[in-house]
């Protein structure tokens, strides 16, 4: 099977050298689904090669960097990675190989290992449920520096060439809160609606703690400026549902929520508030062009800065972190411009919060801010070091906070408690 796959890799390998030596970019497809070309490279052909705009300073790097994605740009979460790939691989004159479309199976594995056979020095995938064949792959390829987003494995896993990545997006989810917070503020003093009609819904994929961090952190961005917030959440059991997506933003808005936001990735969401008229802070990319009404911001993580440390790791031969965190001040957690929904002084307001994140002065998951079954929290063992039957095994409040993604711990989010204020309509996922 190896011998079969180097043997094509010989073929794709020779195909390459017809392109340009400067920065490429090329798709392929790992599965039955129509491929899809880089972003950089969106003209229908998934092999052609184009010159790089930082080509200059790297023009002669030989390196290739691999991508495996879930879905492909029709997806806002995947296209969030698909465009950072893109631009970072450009500014680094290194060529990105695309695969789209590949699920959290068996596929990712084959996948990766058609990468690294093709000459690939670099092998990233962004799915949580790519992480064990991600890791199966590894093993098999030593040479080469497999790096994931979102997983949990890297740090107990052992292996020098498997390394996990993720960012503090609770902290960009946080300011998007007060964005919305400031719009119920907007609503109550216009008087289209009471202080305690201030509920908001969130439409979240999994109960994954990743989804649950995102979703309290933006409930108590949104309550730091709106005291009488409350939320509501669904959950719909994929990462990308268009039907469901919207389906659970129409629930919550007949629901009495009046305002909406999501942990999902497709346009399901967005396309139903604009619809019904409804303000809504969106995911991983701005929704202004498709609801230029009621987009308000979105917060998402820059992958940019992730890609541009591993390739400069590989070149330089130094090593990649087995847990690497992007945060606000490295450009990995950031904001898309305000939208026309959004309320007057929320730029001020954002901008404020960003500074106190950043000295310290303010804590998204301040336990002096949010109440369990009624109680203050001043003791909490997360699920940290991901052992094979997740047990609770790490301190995680610290000088008054949940320390989310804190230093020296793993990089993807672990806070998986339901504070008071939220309700969840289903939790069967």
């Amino acid at each position: 099977m190896k011998r079969f796959k180097k043997i094509m890799s010989s073929v794709l390998l020779a195909s390459m050298m017809l392109s340009s030596v400067a920065c490429s970019s090329q798709s392929e497809n790992g599965s039955s689904a129509n491929a899809t070309t880089a972003a950089a490279d969106a003209n229908g052909s998934g092999e052609k090669a184009t010159e790089a705009a930082g080509s200059d300073k790297k023009a002669a790097s030989d390196l290739k960097v691999g991508f495996i994605f879930l879905h492909d740009e029709n997806s806002t979460y995947d296209l969030n990675f698909i465009e950072a790939a893109t631009r970072a691989c450009e500014e680094a004159g290194v060529t990105a190989v695309f695969k789209t479309n590949i699920p959290e199976g068996q596929e990712c594995y084959e996948a990766a290992c058609e990468l690294a056979d093709a000459g690939c020095s670099i092998v990233f995938a962004d799915s949580f449920g790519h992480e064990d064949y991600m890791i199966e792959a590894a093993k098999e390829y030593p040479e080469v520096q497999f790096c994931h987003a979102t997983g949990t494995k890297a740090h107990t896993e052992g292996l020098s060439n498997y390394h996990n990545a993720f960012a503090t997006i609770f902290e960009g989810r946080y300011l998007a809160g007060i964005a919305a917070g400031m719009k119920l503020n907007e609503m109550i003093e216009s008087g289209a609606i009471t202080e305690d009609q201030a509920k908001m819904g969130y439409i979240g994929a999994y109960t994954y703690a990743e989804v649950i961090s995102g979703y309290t952190s933006f409930f108590l961005g949104a309550r730091s400026v709106c005291p009488s917030t409350t939320m509501e959440v669904t959950f719909t059991g994929s990462w990308y549902d268009e039907t469901a997506e919207k389906e659970g933003a129409n629930k919550l808005i007949e629901n009495g929520c009046v305002l909406i936001s999501q942990h999902a990735d497709s346009m399901g969401a967005p396309t139903a508030c604009e619809k019904a008229g409804v303000p809504d802070v969106s995911y991983n990319g701005s929704t202004a062009s498709a609801c230029p009404n009621t987009f308000i911001v979105s917060s998402k993580i820059d992958w940019a800065p992730y890609y541009a440390y591993i390739i400069d790791s590989v070149e330089n031969g130094t090593e990649i972190a087995t847990d690497w965190t992007g945060t606000l001040e490295t450009g990995s957690v950031v904001l898309t411009e305000l939208g026309t929904a959004a309320a007057e002084g929320t730029a001020d307001a954002i901008a404020k919060a960003e500074e106190d994140l950043k000295s310290g002065a303010v804590h998204v998951f301040d336990t002096n801010t949010f109440t369990v079954d009624g109680a203050a929290l001043t003791s909490y063992m997360a699920d940290v070091d991901t052992d094979a039957d997740y047990t609770a095994d790490t301190e995680v409040i610290k000088d008054g906070y949940f320390d989310e993604s804190g230093e020296g711990f793993r990089s993807a989010p672990y806070f998986d408690l339901k504070i008071d204020g939220i309700t969840l309509l289903d939790t069967a996922f």
